[in-house]
């Protein structure tokens, strides 16, 4: 199993304790396009298409729900 897969896995297995920094890998390797609203934000965007996801980045974990949302949008697309 290759680091991608083990990294995708521990996502889907585990939403609660997802680092931003992976998090922000899977999207960026699958093609979301990172944005900032603005200097000193804490929120990002990922856009991908009409795909939109806002992820807050507080401290080094993103909340669960963020990471369902983002699982349950890279599942309809097939790539998980």
């Amino acid at each position: 199993m290759s680091q991608w897969e083990k990294l995708l896995q521990s996502i889907r297995n585990n939403p609660k304790s997802v680092r931003y920094d992976e998090l922000d890998k899977v999207l960026r390797n699958t093609g979301f396009e990172r944005k900032q609203s603005g200097k000193g934000s804490s929120h990002y965007r990922y856009v991908l298409g009409t795909d939109q996801i806002v992820v807050p980045r507080h401290g080094n974990h993103v909340k669960e729900v963020y990471v369902k949302q983002v699982i349950e949008i890279l599942s309809q697309k097939g790539w998980i």
